[in-house]
């Protein structure tokens, strides 16, 4: 299980590869983009964003590409997430819009591995699930 591929990236700008839903060894998520995912949480199942009638009109999937980026239901999230978990979605798309998604990925495999032992961090915790380092939250 990689934690950074373009399979990965929610619409919202979300790295699933960080979540703690896709990292939980019993029955992990498989992201955003695959829909009939069982392992899925409710809430992501029923995700406003990733289920919102005008990604289909998007190529890549992308909140970006949307007529209406960033709406409201996008800043509430990435407001939560940058109080909360030190990272923003805003600033995950706007970097994906920047500078591509591949290099988005190469990014995110530095941001988010380990500097004690060099597994990969998860978001939602403040300490790494392998050696329990502490995670130092970036600036987005």
């Amino acid at each position: 299980m990689h934690l950074y591929n373009q399979e990965l990236i929610a619409p919202c700008g979300m790295n699933c590869g960080i979540c703690i839903g896709h990292l939980r060894d019993r029955k992990p998520c498989g992201g955003c983009f695959k829909k009939e995912d069982v392992n899925k949480p409710k809430h992501c199942r029923s995700c406003s964003i990733a289920n919102c009638e005008l990604l289909k009109k998007t190529e890549s999937g992308l909140c970006f590409e949307c007529e209406k980026y960033p709406c409201t239901r996008l800043k509430n999230l990435d407001k939560r997430y940058r109080l909360k978990y030190g990272m923003s979605m805003i600033g995950n798309l706007d970097f994906i819009k920047d500078a591509g998604i591949e290099n988005f990925i190469q990014y995110e495999e530095e941001r988010w591995k380990c500097k004690n032992c060099g597994s990969g961090l998860c978001v939602h915790r403040d300490f790494c699930l392998n050696c329990n380092a502490e995670r130092i939250k970036s600036k987005f």
